[in-house]
């Protein structure tokens, strides 16, 4: 097992960039020294561990200079309290940067088939100095599962009801690709959900890929995704499934 956590949100100090507010309550986007130094002490103790195999840079500090948020990470990770360094939700100016200041051993982004803008923006920079990517919303919130009906209406305080990417017409645009890509998934007995992952892990550049689940069952299905090996000619097909019908994608 290997944990990983983030850092960079500030729910206590003030300090940072304001970022969004939470039941009444400012959140900033803070990496300074003493922010970084305060929550992996918090997140060591709540996760009942010694070190954290992997710490990530949440959110982006615009008033931090990225040299100094590297160099605490650096020392904490040669005090063994952490052993990566990772950095999420950046630019490619940002990654530069990072390269620069140090050493980063991942990053965390939005990956799927329907968002792909890190293969032109990221990924030729993580492959060519062997950084880790790890792909998180992989599904896309749940919607490349395709067990999301395109008749279905959310109601309630359901997230997806107001959410553009569980339009009508997404979800329609799914159908069409779950269909089109049936027979591979039967070949290989498995769910959409799980040629999809299967998908992303085969990528390149991309190491890991993220993916939520709602119950340990979920989790299972989701995990054997791994055990899937998609050949050339099946990845080509999806490729092209995936041109034909995830196209012009409500946001």
């Amino acid at each position: 097992v290997a944990i990983a956590t983030k850092c960079g949100l500030n729910w206590h100090s003030g300090k940072g960039g304001h970022f969004f507010d939470q039941d009444g309550k400012p959140v900033h986007r803070y990496l300074g020294a003493d922010g970084i130094a305060y929550e992996v002490e918090q997140s060591l103790r709540r996760l009942g561990t010694d070190y954290i195999d992997l710490y990530i840079t949440h959110w982006q500090d615009p008033t931090t200079p990225i040299a100094e948020t590297v160099a605490v990470l650096e020392k904490l990770k040669a005090a063994g309290k952490i052993r990566a360094i990772g950095a999420s939700n950046i630019s490619a100016e940002d990654l530069g940067q990072y390269i620069d200041a140090g050493q980063l051993d991942a990053i965390q982004e939005r990956y799927s088939m329907i968002d792909r803008d890190i293969e032109s923006s990221l990924l030729p920079i993580t492959r060519r100095h062997d950084i880790a990517t790890l792909s998180y919303s992989s599904l896309a919130l749940g919607l490349l599962t395709g067990t999301v009906d395109p008749e279905r209406t959310f109601g309630g305080d359901d997230q997806r009801k107001d959410n553009p990417r569980f339009s009508t017409a997404n979800r329609q645009k799914v159908a069409k690709l779950k269909e089109a890509i049936a027979p591979i998934a039967e070949s290989h007995q498995a769910s959409l959900a799980q040629i999809v992952i299967a998908w992303t892990l085969a990528q390149p550049g991309i190491t890991f890929a993220l993916c939520g689940a709602r119950n340990p069952e979920q989790a299972l299905d989701n995990a054997r995704a791994g055990e899937i090996t998609l050949a050339a000619s099946e990845l080509a097909a999806i490729d092209a499934a995936a041109a034909a019908h995830l196209t012009a994608m409500d946001a």
